[in-house]
């Protein structure tokens, strides 16, 4: 299957599959409720059972599936309850990634933001939100790497994943991709100049509106 080309990634055979369940149940094609059958999910993706059974303990660990007695694994998916506290908590660290990322970002990282808010500004005249869904996910991505710190680079990053569909659906709002523009503009002026207490304050300000975005559709 075309999925396990990616070893160039380094990643287990396990790994591999646990991310693909995991896209699936977060991108809907497995919903709350809906068991999950080891040896069905092995024949689909074409592996042996062992690494099916381990992903799904994983995932298991990570709240996303459940093993009931008598019943098997079950997914939970995300609720809204669950979307509330991450983006509760994300609110709370997004602070850290401000300061962090703008002491410790390098000359490279901030080439790499200065060409994606090119290409942010580019696709948001043209209105292209899936595009600029990409980039703005980029955009964090590269925030979070600047950190340094790859505890908090990986529980974001986990996070933006968790809330993927949500954060779609908010830039489809009304006006809501000339604002996020700005409110990117304003991050990446402040992360230039390493001004930690700007950068902080720009990205806060960025991730609360965000998150009301979200809160009024979910």
């Amino acid at each position: 299957m075309d999925l396990f080309d990616q070893k160039k990634e380094n990643k287990s055979l396990t790994s591999l599959i646990f991310d693909k369940i995991r896209e699936d149940i977060l991108n809907g094609r497995y919903v709350t409720g809906d068991k999950l059958v080891e040896i069905k999910l092995a024949d689909e993706l074409g592996v042996s059972r062992t690494p099916v059974r381990e992903a799904l303990k994983q995932l298991e660990l990570d709240g996303l599936v459940e093993n009931i007695p008598n019943r098997g694994v079950v997914v939970k998916g995300i609720s809204q309850d669950d979307i509330e506290d991450i983006l509760m908590i994300r609110l709370c660290i997004e602070g850290l990634v401000g300061q962090w990322a703008s002491e410790r970002i390098s000359d490279e990282e901030i080439s790499e933001l200065e060409e994606i808010y090119d290409l942010m500004e580019f696709y948001t005249k043209k209105n292209d939100v899936d595009r600029i869904f990409e980039l703005n996910t980029k955009f964090h991505e590269t925030l979070y790497k600047a950190t340094k710190s790859r505890y908090l680079e990986g529980v974001l990053n986990d996070f933006q994943l968790f809330i993927k569909s949500s954060r779609n659906n908010s830039l489809k709002m009304e006006g809501r991709l000339e604002v996020a523009l700005e409110e990117h503009h304003r991050i990446l002026e402040a992360i230039k100049i390493h001004d930690s207490s700007a950068t902080k304050e720009a990205l806060i300000a960025h991730i609360s509106v965000s998150n009301a975005n979200i809160k009024s559709l979910v």
